[in-house]
């Protein structure tokens, strides 16, 4: 009987050969808070090097702390949650110095009348809505009924006499939303710093621990095309604003206002700082200790000329 004829395997479903570079797979926040951070990589010829993911801030961290993604954003609360595994990408982060306009309490009462009333918890970041809780109990002195929807103000508020909102819907609801249904904004950022003095940061850069050792080279890379996309960007201000104008309600000349002034791209000392008063205030609640370091990725760790 003669042997049977060898196949060759369809090219749709042959396996990847060994040698066949992977790109690392990186984490991407849909929201208009990070398009500086990611407009630039087309730009700089990086954006075809990474496998890229978009989700929420909440999702996105998950994935990251559970292995899915090697580097990325990851919410302010859920790194210092998982430090031990994970390597803070230094000078890039999200945050502000002041008014955000993106991440708020949005009210139908004023903030020290909330005390046992409810209060709705968007959930798409939990370091935003942590803020929330801690500002209005610590800084105003209420306990509100807290309870988590998804961030749509109209139904948060069916059901609430404030909302704790952030990312598009908040910047929204900043801009006028909030004002046309006779309702008052907070604007976290500027609560915090008025409060603490601090700048606040909302969610890091990070790169899982093993990664970072696996592939230095694959990391560093990765952390300068960030920090040459947001450069760039920011340089580029106006130019950046004037294109995601095109596919929002929002006019081009706010949008470069919030990308430029409202939004904080950088983790220096003055930042770091803010992450640590954060931590030791909200550490007895929230899964780790109040002396959590931040533990950056070191410099060594770049090849030469990086």
């Amino acid at each position: 009987m003669a042997a049977p004829e060898a196949r060759t395997p369809d090219a749709r479903t042959r396996e990847p050969r060994q040698d066949t570079p992977v790109r690392p797979r990186v984490g991407h926040i849909q929201f208009l808070n990070c398009v500086p951070l990611y407009w630039g990589l087309a730009r700089t010829g990086n954006l075809l090097d990474l496998d890229l993911t978009k989700d929420t801030p909440e999702k996105l961290s998950d994935q990251l702390v559970d292995g899915a993604l090697d580097i990325g954003p990851i919410t302010c609360v859920e790194y210092l949650r998982n430090a031990e595994d994970l390597l803070v990408l230094p000078d890039i982060a999200v945050g502000s110095d002041g008014p955000v306009m993106s991440c708020l309490i949005v009210s139908k009462v004023p903030l020290a009348d909330l005390d046992g009333r409810r209060v709705a918890l968007g959930s798409t970041s939990r370091t935003s809505v942590r803020l929330a809780r801690l500002l209005l109990e610590e800084r105003e002195g209420v306990r509100p009924d807290y309870f988590s929807c998804p961030p749509d103000l109209g139904s948060m508020l069916a059901e609430a006499d404030a909302a704790v909102l952030i990312g598009d819907p908040a910047l929204r609801a900043y801009l006028g939303q909030a004002a046309d249904l006779g309702l008052t904004v907070h604007d976290l950022g500027e609560m915090w710093k008025e409060w603490t003095g601090l700048p606040f940061v909302f969610a890091v850069w990070a790169v899982r621990r093993e990664f970072a050792e696996r592939a230095p080279e694959m990391t560093a890379a990765v952390h300068r095309a960030f920090l040459e996309s947001r450069d760039l960007s920011l340089v580029e201000a106006t130019k950046v604003a004037e294109q995601a104008a095109r596919w929002e309600t929002i006019g081009a000349d706010v949008l470069e206002r919030y990308f430029s002034e409202a939004l904080d791209f950088s983790l220096g000392e003055r930042q770091l700082a803010g992450v640590t008063e954060f931590a030791r205030r909200v550490a007895h609640d929230s899964g780790f200790a109040p002396d959590v370091a931040v533990r950056l990725l070191e410099p060594a760790a770049l090849p030469l000329g990086s």
